[in-house]
This record gives C-alpha cells, sequence and structure tokens, in this order.
C-alpha cells in the first residue's frame, strides 16, 4: 500500500479506503443500487471485462471467483467469453469498449446489444456496471492496494488468468 493505514486485519480493499471511509461506503451504495435491477450473472460478466481492460488483478480475482462459484467452472472464468453465447459475448465487448474509451462507444454498438435482446435498461446496467468499475478499481492500484493473499488459493487456471496487474499480496 502506498499510503500510511493501520496494518490490521482488514481486506486490503477497506485500507485502501481507510482515511476516507466514507467514500468506500457510498461506492458501495451505489453499487448496491447499480445491481439492484441488473441480472446478476450478466453483471458480473460485464464487471470482469471491465476489470480486465483496466488489469485490476485485485477485481478480476474478486468477481472471477464470484462467476466460478455462482455460475461457472473455473477453467471456464479463465477463458471467457469463450463458451458464451452471442449476447453475453457482445456484452462483455460492450464493458471493455467502455473502459478503453467510452467516447468510442457508437450507436452501432448500443443498436449491437438491442438485436442480441438487451433493452435499453440492460443495456444501461451493463455501462453502470463497467464505469464503476473504472472508479473503483483505479483507486485500488493508484493505492497500491494489492488483491488479500486469500485469492492465492483458487484454483491455478482461475488465477493464473486473474493476476493481470498488480500481484497478489503473499502473506
Amino acid at each position: 500500500m502506498f499510503i500510511d493505514v493501520p496494518d490490521d486485519n482488514a481486506p486490503n480493499l477497506e485500507r485502501a479506503f481507510a482515511l476516507r471511509p466514507e467514500v468506500l461506503e457510498a461506492w458501495q451504495g451505489l453499487n448496491e443500487a447499480v445491481k439492484s435491477n441488473a441480472d446478476f450473472r450478466r453483471h458480473e460478466l460485464a464487471t470482469l471485462a471491465a476489470a480486465r481492460a483496466l488489469r485490476s488483478s485485485y477485481c478480476c480475482l474478486a468477481h472471477g471467483k464470484v462467476l466460478a462459484e455462482q455460475f461457472f467452472d473455473a477453467e471456464t472464468v479463465a477463458h471467457l467469453p469463450e463458451g458464451l453465447d452471442d449476447a453475453d459475448r457482445a456484452v462483455m465487448a460492450f464493458a471493455e469498449k467502455i473502459v478503453a474509451d467510452a467516447t468510442a462507444v457508437t450507436q452501432a454498438d448500443v443498436d449491437e446489444l438491442r438485436a442480441h435482446g438487451l433493452t435499453d435498461t440492460e443495456i444501461t446496467n451493463v455501462v453502470l456496471a463497467a464505469t464503476i468499475r473504472c472508479f473503483f478499481s483505479k483507486t485500488l492500484d493508484a493505492l497500491g492496494a494489492q488483491p488479500d493473499a486469500l485469492y492465492a488459493d483458487l484454483p491455478t487456471v482461475l488465477r493464473d488468468a486473474s493476476v493481470v496487474g498488480r500481484p497478489i499480496e503473499t502473506a
């Protein structure tokens, strides 16, 4: 961690916000609001795609773990978007495009998602998942927060595919 914060047993993401806990609390509220009417699986796919594009190991590990525990196996998550249907592939590509250059998003991108059956609300949910991930991932990385050591226990294939930036903290 680049900043001087107490070295308690809190997860590194909480330690990163230790000097501004109200910001973490506000972000958590925003995150819950974004997820509140979104399809959870699709939200996690968009979040993972955004985290990969941001090179955020912390967020890739956390959301890859959720996807592996609730929707797929570790091998499948490591190779996403392989194996997904066209709609979910398009969602992940859209989230990546938002992270890379939101000004490059065009009507054609939105129309492609509509052609895959997404509603305007669902498209907005993908945008929100990607953009709130930008804030959170960039904050963690800019403050030097490494993924917690517990992520080293993930299956090797998932762990290796998810460490795209900062390495996992060593115990």
